[in-house]
């Protein structure tokens, strides 16, 4: 099976004066269609700077990625944008809700960026509201709702259009642990149900266990990928890189 992301020898140098930081060091990895890929590690560690990337929200100094055979690395930031409007959602730490604008609202924002018309797409984030437990609150605005509450609006929010990929970057970071296993729940839920890829960030172990794999990343290298699912081990295509081989003793 051909994966669905392909990520050969990322490479990403920021400078700052003379100084130069390398967030990711020759990355290289395959995640295939259906995977929950989580990437753990401590703040600075290089996973949001990977999951930028991957995004297409950053270029890597060098490096290729493709997604679903189409090279984003080389797309420019016109094509690129209209690539993630309808391939890829976003689940964020802090919601990054609209305040002004109701629950059925914010749900609807990718949608108007796709050109579905308005009683579509209202009644599509009804139904995704609906779907993550929030039936009743189609017209309460973000600061009417918990923490919890806003996040499954972003979750609503990300699945909403149906995208090929779903990234969270620390969806549990504002929430406590009770809510945090809620909200997981959901999202895990809503993946598997519709067969997306998610990929996500953290730096909770506890988060990382909804994982299929679990990537761990450290001064901008993969240190070691462990598989808690076993339909990871399905993909016989996975080429881990020079650094991975020597983590888990190829």
């Amino acid at each position: 099976m051909e994966p669905l992301i392909k990520v050969n020898n990322v490479r990403k140098v920021y400078r700052m004066g003379e100084e130069r930081i390398i967030a990711l060091d020759n990355v290289s990895l395959d995640i295939f269609k259906g995977e929950i890929v989580c990437f753990l590690g401590v703040s600075g560690s290089g996973k949001s700077t990977f999951l930028n990337m991957v995004a297409g929200l950053e270029k890597p100094t060098k490096g290729e990625i493709f997604i679903g055979g189409i090279p984003i690395h080389n797309l420019n930031e016109e094509n690129v944008t209209l690539f993630r409007q309808k391939n890829i959602g976003f689940i964020f730490q802090a919601y990054h809700l609209m305040p002004m604008f109701t629950a059925v609202e914010n749900i609807s924002l990718p949608l108007i960026f796709r050109g579905v018309e308005k009683k579509k797409r209202e009644k599509m984030a009804k139904e995704m509201l609906a779907a993550v437990g929030l039936e009743g609150y189609e017209n309460r605005k973000p600061s009417q709702m918990s923490g919890g509450q806003q996040q499954r609006v972003g979750i609503a929010r990300a699945l909403v259009g149906n995208p090929k990929i779903i990234f969270a970057d620390e969806p549990t970071g504002n929430l406590d642990s009770h809510t945090s296993k809620e909200v997981m729940e959901i999202m895990m839920a809503k993946v598997r149900e519709h067969n997306r890829t998610l990929i996500l960030v953290t730096h909770d172990k506890e988060v990382s266990c909804y994982a299929d794999r679990i990537v761990t990343i450290q001064d901008g290298n993969i240190l070691h990928i462990e598989r808690l699912n076993k339909q990871s081990d399905e993909h016989p295509n996975e080429q881990p890189n020079e650094r991975q081989n020597e983590s888990e003793g190829v």
